[in-house]
Protein backbone atom coordinates (compact mmCIF):
# COMPACT_ATOMS: atom_id res chain seq x y z
CA UNK A 1 0.00 0.00 0.00
CA UNK A 2 1.28 3.40 -1.09
CA UNK A 3 1.27 6.72 1.60
CA UNK A 4 0.59 9.78 0.14
CA UNK A 5 3.13 12.56 0.43
CA UNK A 6 1.21 14.65 2.50
CA UNK A 7 1.11 11.20 5.04
CA UNK A 8 4.25 10.99 4.96
CA UNK A 9 5.27 14.26 5.71
CA UNK A 10 2.88 14.35 9.17
CA UNK A 11 4.53 10.90 10.15
CA UNK A 12 7.96 12.38 10.11
CA UNK A 13 6.77 16.16 11.96
CA UNK A 14 5.16 13.63 14.41
CA UNK A 15 8.13 12.10 15.92
CA UNK A 16 10.15 15.23 15.67
CA UNK A 17 9.27 15.62 19.12
CA UNK A 18 10.15 12.49 20.71
CA UNK A 19 13.73 13.18 18.92
CA UNK A 20 13.73 16.00 20.63
CA UNK A 21 12.79 14.77 23.87
CA UNK A 22 15.48 11.81 23.39
CA UNK A 23 18.26 14.37 22.54
CA UNK A 24 17.33 16.91 25.83
CA UNK A 25 16.83 13.30 27.79
CA UNK A 26 20.92 12.25 26.50
CA UNK A 27 22.08 15.53 27.02
CA UNK A 28 21.15 16.38 30.89
CA UNK A 29 22.30 12.62 31.50
CA UNK A 30 25.65 14.25 30.37
CA UNK A 31 25.44 17.55 32.25
CA UNK A 32 24.88 15.83 35.38
CA UNK A 33 27.49 13.57 35.08
CA UNK A 34 29.90 16.75 34.06
CA UNK A 35 28.86 18.69 37.26
CA UNK A 36 30.32 15.92 39.40
CA UNK A 37 33.56 15.84 37.51
CA UNK A 38 36.20 17.73 39.38
CA UNK A 39 38.70 19.68 37.36
CA UNK A 40 42.09 19.39 38.31
CA UNK A 41 44.66 22.60 37.74
CA UNK A 42 47.89 21.79 36.75
CA UNK A 43 50.62 24.01 36.97
CA UNK A 44 53.23 24.53 33.89
CA UNK A 45 56.56 23.58 35.55
CA UNK A 46 58.61 26.28 35.64
CA UNK A 47 61.83 25.90 34.08
CA UNK A 48 64.89 27.99 34.48
CA UNK A 49 67.15 29.20 31.78
CA UNK A 50 70.72 29.38 32.46
CA UNK A 51 73.39 30.80 29.82
CA UNK A 52 76.82 29.29 30.73
CA UNK A 53 80.05 31.52 28.40
CA UNK A 54 82.23 29.57 27.02
CA UNK A 55 85.18 31.67 28.96
CA UNK A 56 83.20 30.50 32.15
CA UNK A 57 83.58 26.56 30.91
CA UNK A 58 87.16 26.66 30.19
CA UNK A 59 88.24 28.58 33.51
CA UNK A 60 86.46 25.69 35.29
CA UNK A 61 88.40 22.91 32.93
CA UNK A 62 91.51 24.70 34.15
CA UNK A 63 90.22 24.78 38.01
CA UNK A 64 89.55 20.78 37.64
CA UNK A 65 93.04 20.20 35.64
CA UNK A 66 94.41 22.31 38.87
CA UNK A 67 92.79 20.12 41.31
CA UNK A 68 93.78 16.96 39.78
CA UNK A 69 97.78 18.38 39.80
CA UNK A 70 97.06 19.53 43.53
CA UNK A 71 95.40 15.63 44.50
CA UNK A 72 98.48 13.68 42.90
Amino acid sequence: MYYSETKVIMGGLAHVPILIFIVNFIKGKFESIASKVVEVKTEEPKLKVVEIKEEEVKSEELNASELKEEAE
